[in-house]
Formats: structure tokens, sequence, C-alpha cells
């Protein structure tokens, strides 16, 4: 298996994908077309710029070799390649999930007290 890519996302969002067996995405992904990711070296800076200062979050860690040619990898901040998921997540694809928050500076703190990410 290769490296795992990562999701952030509301946790309410997330528990309504367990009941059905599938994320669909975000309004922003499904706006855009796709359910963006993370890699863990991207992913400091997507919690920064994309949810500093929100709470009851989960970060799902996902399986990139179970999306199959769905999941794409393409140019975006600053010509770094992103994992981007043409098609709903499967639940089986889920490796891990920790609930967390982003601080307004944009800091992760996991609600398991944990230090440390992914």
């Amino acid at each position: 298996m290769t490296d795992p890519i990562y999701k952030l996302l509301d946790r309410g969002e997330w528990e309504e994908a367990r009941a059905s067996g599938a994320y669909e995405g975000s309004a922003v992904d499904r706006a855009d077309g796709y359910i963006h990711m993370s890699t863990a070296a991207q992913l400091a800076e997507t919690g920064r710029r994309h949810y500093a200062g929100r709470e009851g979050l989960v970060l799902v860690a996902i399986d990139p070799t179970a999306l199959g040619e769905a999941l794409r990898w393409e140019a975006s901040r600053g010509g770094d390649l992103f994992p981007h998921l043409y098609g709903p997540l499967p639940l089986s694809a889920a490796l891990s999930e920790r609930a967390l928050s982003v601080t307004k500076d944009g800091t992760m703190t996991f609600d398991d007290g944990a230090a440390g990410w992914p």
C-alpha cells in the first residue's frame, strides 16, 4: 500500500456518510466536481487555509489504492499535486478517523489529546 491520503471534514457529514456507506463530498467538493484530499505533507496548510477556527471536524485517513481510477493527482496550490477523488468516497477505503478542531491560527488539535498527526 502507498502512503495514506487524508480528508478533513465536518463530523456531521462523516456521520451521514457512515450511515449511507459513502461520502459524497462537501458543498465545495460537489461544486468543484471532485472530493478534495491532501497528503500528510499538505495537511497542515489545508487545515490553516480552509478550516481555521472550526470545531467538530474529523480527519479521515484513506487508502489511495482502494479508490482506483477515480483518484487523480492534479496540480493545485503552487503547482503541488493534490489527490482529487472523482466520485463518492467508499467507507471501505477509510483506514482510521480522528476527531479534531483547528484553532484560529490553523493548528490542529485532536480531541483524543494525542500529540502529532497524522
